[in-house]
């Protein structure tokens, strides 16, 4: 059976969403659509390239997160280096290897721009914080005289992971034909693109009134969230990047989560992520294994007990007054 499926943003947890992408696997469960924010992003979008859920999983596990936290000589000056990256490059990381490693993984699959999928096969979430406004990839990047279909992949995903001080922000340029590229000041035709999960970090509503194109019934979709301990555990802050991580913490968790709670309880998948924090890229093999088998025991309960009658019921209580055939 397809769906379509919306991955929740959650840094180095994302490898959680790899063991529920194979539990929905196991139980014959196919993608029609993706959509994700953040970390939530780079697995959907391995997933709109054609990588299975055991070629996501080898991905995921060997992921060189080290490798994305490596900045130049003369910023590693203990506690001068980060403070002057922060203040000239805006992030204590560049976010440069992420984008070269996703696009890596994509090319495997012959796989570059959006134009090289189906469309609107992937749908990836970011931040202007410039205009402050959230951006629906590739579609939205028109608006900066970018044509859409030849967006890199490689790009949005970066540009949906940048979390805020964390990675460098992605600057875009507006092109010349554009009116805010041929009428504004030289300063002000940039824009600031970062991580998505500033204004929504689990987009569910993406795919709503969406329909199976054969039977015209609704296309389901259903959604990978990552849950855990430490949401409701204090956040011990004990200087300047301690405190920009409690913040990006508590602004990944708290963002949809009403919505969440209220009416989408039925198409959810609930991942605990065992108290592992967003930026906790240390990440050792036992606890990266730990967090795929708890999204593997998750997936498998949900899709066990799901059933689409009853999903469209719910559907019909909760996401929608009229149901157009």
């Amino acid at each position: 059976m397809y769906i379509n499926a919306v991955f929740e943003g959650g840094g180095v947890k994302g490898i959680s969403l790899a063991g529920a992408v194979r539990a929905a696997e196991l139980n014959g469960i196919r993608f029609r659509h993706v959509a994700g924010t953040s970390s939530g992003s780079v697995v959907a979008a391995l997933i709109a390239a054609g990588y299975s859920a055991e070629e996501l999983q080898r991905l995921i596990l060997d992921m060189p997160f080290s490798s994305f936290l490596q900045r130049a000589p003369i910023f590693q000056v203990k506690w001068i280096g980060p403070a002057a990256r922060l203040l000239f490059k805006k992030g204590l990381y560049s976010g440069e290897r992420l984008e070269q490693w996703i696009h890596a993984c994509l090319l495997k699959k012959n796989i570059r721009t959006f134009g090289d999928l189906k469309n609107n096969q992937l749908r990836i979430i970011a931040s202007d914080i410039s205009n402050g406004r959230l951006l629906v990839l590739p579609d939205d990047i028109k608006q900066y005289g970018i044509e859409p279909n030849q967006m890199l992949i490689s790009q949005a995903v970066r540009m949906s992971t940048s979390i805020p001080y964390f990675f460098d922000p992605v600057i875009i340029r507006y092109a010349h034909h554009t009116p805010r590229g041929r009428s504004k000041p030289f300063n002000k035709q940039f824009a600031y693109i970062v991580d998505g999960g500033m204004l929504s970090n689990f987009p569910l509503w993406l795919f709503d009134d969406e329909r199976d194109p054969k039977t015209r019934r609704i296309m389901p979709t259903i959604g990978f969230q990552m849950v855990g301990k430490k949401e409701n555990q204090p956040n011990r802050i004990t200087g300047l990047i301690t405190m920009l991580q409690a913040m990006f913490e508590t602004m990944m968790s708290a963002h949809d989560q009403r919505y969440i709670d209220k009416q989408n309880r039925f198409r959810t998948i609930k991942i605990p992520t065992l108290g592992i924090g967003t930026t906790e890229f240390d990440l050792t093999l036992k606890e990266s294994m730990a967090l795929y088998e708890s999204g593997l025991s998750a997936g498998t309960k949900f899709f066990d007990e799901w059933d689409y009658g009853n999903y469209e019921q719910m559907y019909q209580a909760f996401c929608t007054k009229v149901i157009k055939v």
